[in-house]
């Protein structure tokens, strides 16, 4: 009995080390009140993503949840709230597959939203399930489709800067290999599929990077955030029948929960001070290297080209200098990125109109320069 106990008390005392060294999230501090200002959370029904849209919200700012499923994203919307006081919290339909929902998503925001503080890209996937698509979906999902929506609504985050742009990648990256000669082929099986993933969050990283180069001097931030080991859907959805119920009580113990994962998105959207670090790798709220192939700027402007085409971009199309509202362009895209048109993209939520930004709060205006190239 007495070895027993002794036992437990070492597990016990072992898991405690664990979860407070490994395992939880450091919190994030930043900017208290964001009264003001417009924030775009996507993928934020649920997970990570409406952690993030709640402590935003719980801050005072408008909130524009950017979710594929209307039940869900309309669910969240009275979610949050409800749990954080604030009325300013919407709905706006955005399926990353399909390019022409981007589209349609950034042109009824431009619309109806004079402000873009900050946007967060943070849904993703992590296997295309059932689906069997003629292009790569996870790399359209994780990466081709922010780059779209980064692209289109750069010119308002411009005019509301400083503003920041936050991705959700991975450590997974580390395992990316990036092959230019086959970035849009399709995924089949499993082993393709975390291949797959870790491409696509190895591209998350080195878009971060590229872009710092492409806004410098701008006023408009970004960076690539790991939220670390969380007890999410992302995974977990895609498990077999017999082993969820084994796999599901091991993550409530080992992994972070949603609200903790959270954390670091947060902390790179919300820090003050860390505008020289555009471009860089957080986890854990601080800074991070990351792998020898997330470091090459050669790649990471070639990735930059590449997505373009594939988002359907003017080739040609400059990317630094114009402040007018980019279209994507029919001619020149892949066949297999030609989407039907989505239903009309719509807003739930009330109407608003913001005080201007000399009465919000500035972030520090330091910047220094990331990459050992010039900006292209």
């Amino acid at each position: 009995m007495e070895a027993l106990l002794l036992g437990a008390g070492l597990l016990l005392g072992a898991y405690v080390l664990v979860y407070y060294n490994l395992v939880k999230a450091p919190p994030c501090g930043g900017i208290g009140s964001l009264r003001g200002r417009t924030a775009v959370v996507t993928g934020a029904n649920s997970g990570i993503g409406k952690m993030t849209a709640l402590e935003l919200a719980r801050r005072g700012a408008r909130v524009v949840l950017a979710c594929r499923s209307r039940e869900r994203g309309e669910a969240a919307v009275f979610d949050l709230r409800q749990e954080s006081g604030n009325n300013e919290v919407i709905f706006m339909a955005l399926d990353l597959a399909s390019l022409a929902s981007v589209q349609a998503f950034a042109t009824a925001f431009l619309s109806s939203e004079p402000r873009l503080d900050i946007l967060i890209h943070n849904a993703g996937i992590s296997s295309c399930g059932r689906t069997r698509e003629a292009f790569n979906l996870l790399l359209r999902v994780n990466h081709v489709g922010p780059f779209l929506l980064t692209h289109l609504l750069l010119p308002r985050l411009k005019s509301c800067a400083p503003s920041r742009v936050v991705v959700v990648s991975s450590a997974a990256h580390r395992r990316g290999r990036l092959d230019f000669t086959r970035l849009d082929c399709p995924v089949v099986g499993w082993q393709q599929e975390l291949r797959a993933y870790a491409d696509s969050k190895l591209a998350n990283v080195l878009f971060a990077r590229e872009l710092a180069t492409q806004l410098e001097g701008t006023g408009v931030t970004c960076y690539a955030a790991h939220p670390g080991p969380v007890n999410s859907e992302l995974f977990l959805r895609h498990l077999p029948g017999w082993l969820s119920p084994i796999l599901r009580p091991l993550a409530w113990l080992v992994l972070r929960a949603p609200q903790g994962g959270a954390q670091t998105p947060l902390y790179c959207a919300l820090q003050e001070g860390i505008e020289p670090l555009s471009g860089r790798y957080f986890a854990n709220c601080h800074v991070e290297e990351v792998s020898p192939a997330a470091r090459d700027d050669q790649a990471a402007h070639r990735l930059w080209k590449a997505t373009k085409k594939l988002a359907g971009l003017e080739p040609g199309e400059d990317d630094d200098d114009s402040d007018e509202e980019p279209q994507p362009q029919d001619s020149g895209v892949p066949s297999s990125l030609n989407v039907p048109s989505p239903e009309k993209t719509t807003i739930s939520g009330p109407s608003h109109s913001f005080p201007g930004s000399s009465d919000l709060p500035k972030l520090t205006q330091r910047r220094i320069q990331v990459k050992a190239e010039p900006t292209h």
